[in-house]
């Protein structure tokens, strides 16, 4: 059963992950993008379910090219990568 409120878009940008416990931050490419989410191609980064992490990525608008910064929780980690929610969107 589809629990997603917002359709998932292909993506192929780039995510910054500011902040992880001891490691500073770490680049990985976005699989896929919805208002409130993301998932992200990445190695086992030390991420557990339910932490909260810091996130910067660029949306290419045509000619503007915004960059967002939220907070996002970790929703669920496979092999394949990790599946971010991303908190305070009304907001912004």
């Amino acid at each position: 059963m589809e629990r997603r409120l917002h359709t998932r878009h292909r993506a192929k940008t780039t995510v910054y992950l500011v902040s992880l416990p001891g490691k500073g931050g770490r680049i990985c490419l976005a699989k896929n993008l919805s208002a409130n989410g993301v998932f992200i191609e990445t190695a086992n980064l030390g991420l557990r379910k339910g932490q909260h992490v810091e996130l910067a990525f660029a949306i290419n608008l045509g000619i503007v090219t915004k960059i967002h910064r939220r907070t996002a929780v970790v929703a669920h980690i496979s092999r394949g990568g990790t599946g971010l929610r991303m908190e305070n969107y009304a907001g912004r």
